[in-house]
């Protein structure tokens, strides 16, 4: 792999990923762009015990633009975007729209600061741009080049928690429009956040209990009951094992774990690398043949925090989608969407032994 990095017009931090035999590249960002101008925040929710980020300047993002006015294709003497080159592998830029941000400037305190805090929104959000191809998905790389975003994943994860105002690091991908995406080229985002987010301190909160109950880690032992039951596997190669969770509480959900524990990415070692590239671009596919069509989802890395409870914590994959037949969506109602008590219709065994059969069938990576 070679990384080149560089700065965009207005400041931001851009960094290509390519094949090592790629031709070196000078990055010149032509346009005149006026500097990034952020008003990220974090309120504390005291009834829910969490933060919240308010980002007014978000509303006047890009929002499903023209193909030949796609932001993340490749610059051409007609068109410059965020891309100042005429093609490239992959390639990672700061948000010109984050949520977080390093450059966030002080907030005033509330009145009753007890019960309404606030604070700057630090951190970094970032754009992972996978291939060129604006056609393209993730589903459709080749296995070296899907090892190449693997690499990008890694060496963001370690760089972003090496910022000081950074506890937790989160790769995701938000893939259709039923979604919501935005933005039809194949990416996904990294976001680097100044607190631990409220899922992964419930589970890490569960791990805690679990240790003190049995002594052993909750992950490990949830991995290994579920490879014994075998009724919700759907995949299985030397260092990865795929799953739908026994709890499930969307149509489609998959868990993907390695088989050794690790933090997060960049603890991965180059076999397990390798063989995560090659095993989630099948796993992909076979999602995508499951009712016909390309499936909406929302696939996110479930890493470490920082600097609290690594040692608990277990790398995992979890992906999920809101289609339930070809031509249904599950939409969030009332039980979801205001108590998070989630109802799901289809049982996680049925999903599993259709899932099984869509990736076996899929055409190989």
């Amino acid at each position: 792999m070679r990384l080149t990095t560089g700065h965009l017009a207005d400041g931001r931090e851009i960094l290509f990923f390519d094949r090592d035999e790629a031709a070196p590249r000078v990055i010149e960002d032509e346009r005149d762009l006026a500097p990034v101008a952020t008003s990220s925040e974090i309120r504390y929710d005291v009834l829910a015990d969490e933060w919240v980020a308010v980002t007014a300047h978000r509303q006047t993002r890009t929002h499903l633009p023209p193909a030949d006015e796609c932001p993340l294709c490749p610059s051409t003497p007609a068109f410059r975007t965020e891309i100042p080159e005429p093609d490239y592998d992959v390639v990672v830029f700061e948000n010109r729209f984050p949520s977080f941000a390093t450059t966030v400037g002080q907030v005033s305190p509330f009145v009753d600061q007890e019960l309404f805090a606030r604070r700057p929104a630090l951190g970094r959000c970032e754009v992972v741009c996978f291939s060129s191809d604006h056609t393209g998905s993730f589903a459709g790389l080749a296995i070296e080049h899907a090892r190449l975003v693997v690499d990008a994943w890694a060496q963001r994860t370690e760089a972003l928690s090496a910022l000081d105002e950074v506890e937790q690091v989160f790769c995701f991908e938000n893939r259709g429009p039923e979604i919501g995406v935005t933005l039809h080229h194949p990416h996904g985002q990294i976001y680097a956040y100044p607190f631990v987010t409220p899922i992964t301190e419930r589970m890490l909160a569960a791990a805690h209990t679990h240790r003190e109950r049995t002594g052993g880690n909750l992950f490990a032992d949830v991995l290994a009951a579920e490879l014994r039951a075998d009724t919700r596997v759907v995949w299985q190669s030397p260092h990865w094992a795929g799953f739908v969770p026994a709890a499930a509480r969307w149509p489609v959900e998959l868990h993907l774990y390695p088989r050794r524990q690790v933090a997060d990415l960049s603890e991965l070692d180059d076999a397990e690398r390798d063989d995560l590239a090659a095993s989630y671009v099948q796993v992909l596919r076979g999602l995508d043949a499951l009712f016909g069509v390309p499936l909406p989802y929302i696939a996110g890395w479930y890493q470490a925090p920082v600097r609290t409870d690594r040692d608990l914590a277990w790398l995992h994959l979890r992906l999920f989608s809101i289609r339930r037949a070809p031509d249904k969506l599950k939409y969030l109602a009332g039980s979801e969407s205001a108590m998070g008590a989630f109802i799901n219709d289809i049982t996680p065994e049925d999903m599993a032994s259709r899932l099984r059969v869509a990736i076996g069938s899929a055409p190989l990576g």
